[in-house]
């Protein structure tokens, strides 16, 4: 599907499908035993009607976007006069399973922690999630896409800044050393987007949340070089850039019948597609001190494109492979970063993937989450691997790669893998489930 017709795809189904006449919500969650503290480098935010209120200049606001609520109490985003539906794949967490679906919800509808950060802290410590780098909804693209094509490039960027400034100074200020600040981009002119960056990188911002492939968006694909003083500005400040599956407007869908649940269930090609693709544009050749992060794109498919890139690199026909002397597996092992929801075959081949670059994610509050079952989740994937390992892949990786807080001491002590050695991480694990 083009990123079009995903959008109106979402917006038909919103506002066709039957929804339920009223949600059935989980039974309120206890904490969980603590296997190992986590930090989830994907979730995501459910912005407040508020969000532009006076962030814009005077002469500006009136063109912001806004909500309408519909007699019903159903919430529409109104962005130049065109309604988009907030639908339950942004409130899905501690809704039963049994009433998701592709339907318009209304705010009242949805958890607390969706909406508001500091009764998120609540929901993130019952699953022992030390900290989380939240993106958006879906309302306006994983890339932002929805400000860098309003119609007047004025209003759309002034929007997208003042989205940045709530993002730093509301949803992250209640707890700046649990919450990692990610950017959206300014699509439209990779110059002024490069200014945003620096500017945010200054306020501190860590991450952008940018697209796997700009050209399905309607902008130069990433083999055109009109985009490197971005990138430049992402190496310059350490700025990591994430690629979020669908950030390209579309996700698989081998043929006009295939369900939505085809396109969950390949995911990963996305993340193939963009890895392969940004090796052979050069972006991580160019600007080697950049930290690409494939964002809910798994893991356990990274063995296989090594191969493959190998095979590429060793046949290489009109020397095509950009990285000269260097091995696919030095530029995969160098740039790129993997964030793993469910990947229990990938943590069987870390020796050749590498446990320095998998991080994990739980997708609060979206249908992929493992809220309120995180530690659950890793506790089944991690067992047997060596206390050191764990603690990477869980928390130190992803404070590394986006300079966050480690969680404390006191935390990490009272954990099942801060408690054991490495030769007894399995017994102490499996003595749990």
């Amino acid at each position: 599907m083009s990123a079009q017709s995903v959008e109106q795809w979402v917006k038909t189904e919103a506002l066709t499908n039957e929804r339920p006449a009223q949600l059935t919500y989980i039974e309120e969650p206890t904490a969980e035993p603590l296997f190992c503290p986590l930090i989830s480098v994907d979730d995501h935010a459910l912005e407040p009607t508020t969000l532009f209120e006076g962030r814009l200049p005077a002469r500006l606001q009136g063109q912001a976007p806004f909500v309408r609520t519909a007699a019903n109490g159903l919430a529409m985003w109104v962005i130049d006069g065109a309604e988009w539906p907030i639908t339950m794949a942004n409130g899905a967490a501690g809704v039963e399973m049994s009433d998701w679906g592709f339907f318009c919800i209304s705010f009242d509808e949805v958890r607390p922690g969706i909406l508001d950060s500091k009764v998120r802290l609540n929901d993130m410590d019952l699953a022992g999630v030390w900290s989380s780098l939240c993106f958006g909804s879906t309302v306006w693209g994983f890339a932002g896409t929805k400000f860098s094509k309003m119609d007047d490039p004025e209003v759309g960027l002034a929007c997208l800044k003042a989205y940045n400034d709530w993002v730093i100074d509301e949803w992250c200020a209640p707890a700046p050393d649990r919450y990692i600040p990610c950017q959206l981009p300014w699509l439209r002119d990779p110059k002024d987007g490069a200014a945003e960056i620096r500017r945010n990188a200054e306020r501190g911002f860590r991450a952008v949340s940018f697209s796997e492939n700009p050209e399905g968006l309607g902008f130069p694909d990433i083999y055109d070089r009109s985009w490197d003083p971005f990138f430049a500005a992402c190496q310059e400040t350490e700025t990591v850039v994430n690629l979020h599956v669908g950030s390209s407007g579309s996700t698989r869908q081998p043929s006009t019948s295939s369900h939505s649940d085809v396109s969950v269930a390949l995911f990963p090609l996305s993340g193939i597609e963009a890895l392969v693709d940004w090796i052979y544009a050069g972006i991580p050749i160019r600007y080697p001190r950049l930290k690409i992060a494939l964002s809910e794109a798994g893991v356990s498919w990274v063995p296989m494109i090594l191969e493959r890139l190998r095979r590429a690199q060793e046949h290489d026909v009109g020397s095509a492979w950009p990285g000269g002397s260097l091995s696919p597996e030095e530029i995969v092992h160098r740039n790129f970063a993997f964030c793993s929801i469910e990947d229990p075959s990938a943590f069987r081949a870390l020796d050749i993937i590498g446990e320095d670059n998998v991080m994990v994610e739980t997708d609060y509050p979206h249908f992929d989450t493992t809220w309120p079952e995180c530690q659950d989740m890793v506790r089944r994937q991690l067992s047997g691997l060596p206390a050191a390992t764990v603690r990477k892949v869980c928390f130190e990786n992803a404070a590394r790669i986006y300079r966050a807080e480690l969680p404390p001491h006191s935390l990490i002590a009272r954990s099942q893998v801060g408690a054991s050695d490495d030769a007894g991480i399995e017994a102490a694990a499996s003595s749990s489930v």
